[in-house]
């Protein structure tokens, strides 16, 4: 198990099994794509243990208080980790992480989507510290996600080959 690996058990989170898309959904793209140094993370949503899409759903600001956004948010760095080990198959390879793009479902008025997608940048931070968890970001508001979902996050990752 790698240290980071070791880290989520110690902090009691699991990293979900590959995405159970609803019925019908056929998604025509790698969740990640390694090219050289780097690791491509397409758009990921929350997951729930058993690899289905993590409620509650609907807009943030409306139907979603801001710490369920967050915790939201926290999933989906695991739905994004989960992904990587998958690919990598070794959490410890990432050597940092770079752009880091925050999509959040919202009304029309919520100005509060950095308080959101900091659920993930709390949780890769504390996983991998100050040096290897920093990141760039943007916390952008959405008409609409998938699937209403209220958070989707998309980065891009340096790995040691």
């Amino acid at each position: 198990m790698s240290k980071i690996e070791a880290k989520i058990a110690a902090m009691g989170l699991v990293l979900p099994p590959p995405l159970k898309a609803p019925e019908g959904v056929v998604l025509p793209f790698a969740m990640v794509v390694v090219h050289g140094d780097r690791a491509i993370v397409s758009g990921h949503g929350p997951q729930n243990d058993d690899g289905t899409v993590a409620g509650p759903f609907g807009k943030i600001g409306g139907d979603i208080s801001v710490a369920e956004g967050r915790e939201l948010a926290s999933k989906t760095a695991l739905s994004i980790l989960s992904s990587l080990q998958r690919e990598l198959g070794d959490l410890d390879r990432i050597a940092g992480w770079g752009r880091v793009f925050g999509m959040v479902n919202c009304t029309p008025d919520f100005e509060l989507t950095p308080m959101v997608i900091n659920g993930f940048s709390d949780l890769i931070l504390e996983l991998f510290g100050p040096d290897v968890g920093r990141h760039a970001r943007s916390a952008v508001g959405m008409a609409a996600l998938p699937f209403s979902i209220g958070v989707e996050i998309e980065a891009d990752v340096f790995i040691r080959n």
